[in-house]
């Protein structure tokens, strides 16, 4: 007698797929046996080629995101208009209206599973931040409007949690790096060559930060974490490397290392943040275009720590960071001494 066997084809939704975190975790789908589809503005080649099924759309279509959503056992929502300057319409559009759009597909869609891509950011106060955990309360005086949409978006997604329906957590990676880095890494080198870094503030500040492996790496915990009878259901988690650095120093270790002399100059935080306040009101009242080199949440973000614990993650999500900041570090100088880039 022939007997018919039936495997179950697992399939997931990944938002910004193309980008640096979102290829990481398609990579890793793709490697556990997922069917893997990207959903993003672009043609996004490189995921074909993978043999990622790349769906054009824009999150702030309704409909988009109902047929993306289409048929998912689980849906990463990484895709985010980042950066930190720009119309506060266009922040709210991208992060908010999306992050919107994605979970009411979700549920339309009977998905089970969301992982949501925040940030820190989402508790920005303009003070120093050491060690915080997952309860501090959503930021205030937010002088950034990326920081400000991801917030309100991370709390669209959380309260969508529903035992029984949609399990959703999200995740708040601090300061992603590593090869392929289109975004920290290349803007401190071109600053860096340019002779236009400065330090900023007194150079002992403490930071966290992400090695994109271990980011990726998380948010596949995540998913797991939400199965059956979920801890992580409705929760934020921090994710690092479990060990701040001095921005400074790790900087200048990099810059020394690809033959890029390490950044001397400094200037107060004090000059920094009025500068800041100076560029911005200019860029508004002439409508620049671009972004000012330098605003008051990025002379905060340098001159202050921002340190976060990771002990929620440990434990509900058996997270550690498997990529050493050491290794990682010697990774990305070997790539950029063979490219000229991350």
């Amino acid at each position: 007698m022939w007997h018919a066997t039936f495997s179950f084809v697992k399939r997931a939704l990944v938002t910004g797929g193309s980008g640096f975190l979102g290829k990481a975790i398609v990579k890793r789908l793709l490697a556990q046996g997922w069917v893997v589809s990207s959903l993003g503005r672009s043609p996004q080649a490189e995921l074909k080629s993978l043999g990622v099924k790349v769906l054009q759309g824009d999150l702030a279509s309704a409909e988009d995101t109902l047929q993306a959503c289409r048929g998912m056992d689980a849906v990463f929502h990484v895709a985010a208009k980042a950066g930190v300057w720009g119309p506060w319409d266009a922040y709210f559009k991208t992060n908010v209206v999306g992050t919107s759009n994605i979970v009411d597909a979700c549920n339309k869609c009977g998905v089970p599973r969301l992982v949501y891509t925040s940030t820190p950011s989402v508790v920005f106060n303009g003070e120093a931040l050491n060690g915080a955990n997952e309860s501090m309360p959503y930021g205030s005086n937010w002088l950034c409007h990326y920081a400000h949409s991801k917030a309100i978006a991370e709390k669209i997604a959380l309260d969508a949690d529903t035992p029984g329906g949609l399990r959703v957590t999200a995740l708040r990676p601090h300061l992603i790096w590593g090869v392929e880095d289109p975004h920290l890494i290349p803007r401190v080198l071109t600053q860096a060559r340019a002779g236009k870094l400065r330090v900023v503030g007194s150079g002992d500040t403490q930071v966290d930060i992400t090695h994109v492996d271990n980011a990726a790496d998380a948010h596949l915990l995540a998913l797991e974490a939400l199965e059956g009878e979920s801890v992580a259901g409705g929760k934020p988690y921090f994710i690092t490397q479990g060990e701040p650095v001095n921005l400074w120093d790790w900087l200048n270790t990099l810059l020394e290392r690809v033959g890029i002399p390490a950044v001397t100059k400094s200037v107060s935080y004090s000059t920094a943040y009025r500068v800041g306040a100076v560029l911005e009101g200019a860029y508004r009242l002439l409508r620049l275009s671009g972004e000012p080199r330098m605003t008051r949440f990025v002379a905060v973000e340098l001159a202050k720590n921002h340190t976060f614990s990771i002990d929620a993650a440990r434990r509900d999500l058996g997270y550690e960071p498997n990529v050493s900041t050491e290794s990682g570090l010697d990774e990305l100088v070997k790539q950029i001494k063979e490219t000229g880039s991350a």
